[in-house]
């Protein structure tokens, strides 16, 4: 029975997966309202570290890579990081090897974290040009 159900989670979960992608690839983040505004942006006037990452997703998905970057450098870093980190905990998940044990450390989480905030002030910094277009 738990082969089952796994099986469905892992089947719904990559379909829901697609349906998303599919929406961003289709859907314009700058130009339709199906997507959230940043709160923070809307209040302050700030950029935070995810601002403008949905349109650099959008331009990767369509192989815009420096257009991505434009809107926002961080992301299109981390996008081959975190597909690695996906391939590790599959592979692990299928019996092999636990090469993700390394960046599970605290203090590998809190460089990354350290380094998200610093990108989040920075790009707010008028002289440093972290990002793009405001969101």
């Amino acid at each position: 029975m738990g082969g089952r159900w796994s099986w469905l989670k892992w089947t719904l979960g990559a379909v829901l997966t697609a349906a998303c992608v599919g929406v961003l690839y289709v859907c314009t983040p700058g130009e339709s309202r199906l997507y959230p505004r940043c709160w923070l942006y809307l209040l302050t006037g700030l950029q935070c570290p995810g601002c403008g990452g949905l349109r650099a997703m959008h331009q990767l998905l369509h192989g815009n890579v420096a257009a991505g970057f434009r809107y926002n450098p961080l992301v299109v870093l981390l996008v081959p990081v975190l597909a690695a980190w996906g391939g590790a905990w599959l592979i692990r998940r299928a019996g092999g090897p636990d090469w993700a044990a390394p960046f599970r450390r605290p203090g590998f989480v809190w460089l990354v974290l350290a380094m998200v905030l610093a990108f989040g002030i920075l790009r707010n910094v008028p002289f440093v040009r972290l990002a793009g277009p405001t969101p």
